[in-house]
């Protein structure tokens, strides 16, 4: 699609702390409103009415069924229905299907139009902690269009989970992988910390953590964190024996965390691991040049652990 054909690098945008958003809407009403999604996220922008599209018995309510696009089969989800709003068949006929990489994970989302790809910096992203207030809420940052217009950044984790629960960690699972692992004391007896703006992505460590006997402390924004590691002054080293970030952020997004901390003699030997569904080979490359320890998907958290207790080690 030609909005996507003028597209910076990942690594100058995040060496900028800067992001690119692929502005759309999920309906033509005038007072609709506008969603964004990090480009690197995307793939491409289809006309729903050049695919067919063939349904599955007993699917999700919001799985509207499976297109077949370059001879892979891609799972549709119903954004709009997602959102509560209600597309008239007309407006069906009419709208688009925006494909996506989540983890490697291939899907489409249907949406009503694609506006334009816009370039913001993360301090321009704002997370009010309204967002948070409920299990259920389904945005999870904002920023403003040129003319001052809202654009909401959804919680495509938790239309995942919600949608496709098995694309996403299963706990039970993730932390059978931990009992053959034998943990370094200054892990049993530290406190991790964790940058993740994703309430979902947020349960999911939390619960992973839990049931290995891990304290961990979780912050809403890599900003947040870093002012928690300068709290600590010189004995962060000491309590914190790792750091998981997640990329894209409110404020301050993961690259800007690991370049921040690492410059810092006080947390320069802290294992940093990036936790992301910014999967691409430029980030994963651009991460490692910045000083991380690590990189996983989030779909594989049960590695999370076992890369910590690694990436210790090659501090000791």
């Amino acid at each position: 699609m030609a909005l996507l054909d003028n597209v910076d690098a990942a690594t100058n945008l995040a060496k900028n702390n800067e992001l690119q958003l692929l502005v759309f809407r999920v309906s033509e009403r005038e007072d609709s409103a506008y969603y964004a999604i990090n480009v690197f996220k995307t793939r491409e922008v289809v006309e729903s009415k050049n695919h067919y599209l063939t349904q599955i018995p007993s699917a999700h309510l919001f799985l509207e069924g499976t297109i077949i696009l370059r001879d892979l089969q891609i799972p549709i989800l119903n954004l709009p229905a997602w959102l509560d709003v209600t597309l008239t068949k007309e407006e069906i006929k009419r709208s688009n299907i925006l494909v996506c990489d989540f983890n490697g994970v291939i899907i489409g989302l249907r949406i009503m139009s694609a506006y334009r790809v816009i370039k913001k910096n993360w301090g321009e992203m704002h997370a009010p902690d309204s967002y948070r207030l409920k299990d259920d809420g389904v945005i999870i940052n904002d920023t403003r269009l040129e003319d001052g217009s809202l654009c909401l950044i959804l919680d495509y984790e938790k239309l995942l989970a919600d949608v496709l629960p098995q694309a996403l960690v299963d706990v039970e699972r993730d932390t059978e992988a931990l009992k053959d692992i034998a943990l370094p004391e200054k892990l049993i007896k530290g406190t991790v910390l964790i940058a993740e703006d994703s309430k979902t992505a947020q349960k999911h460590l939390t619960l992973l953590f839990q049931k290995a006997n891990i304290n961990m402390k979780l912050f809403n924004n890599g900003k947040k964190l870093v002012e928690y590691i300068d709290s600590l002054g010189d004995s962060a080293n000491a309590i914190v024996p790792a750091i998981i970030t997640d990329i894209e952020m409110p404020e301050m997004s993961g690259f800007t965390v690991i370049q921040t901390l690492k410059a810092n003699p006080v947390s320069k030997n802290i294992p940093i691991i990036v936790n992301s569904s910014m999967t691409g080979d430029n980030n994963k490359r651009e991460a490692e040049d910045l000083g991380a320890d690590g990189f996983i998907d989030k779909t594989k958290s049960h590695n999370v652990i076992p890369l910590i207790v690694e990436a210790m080690a090659r501090y000791q």
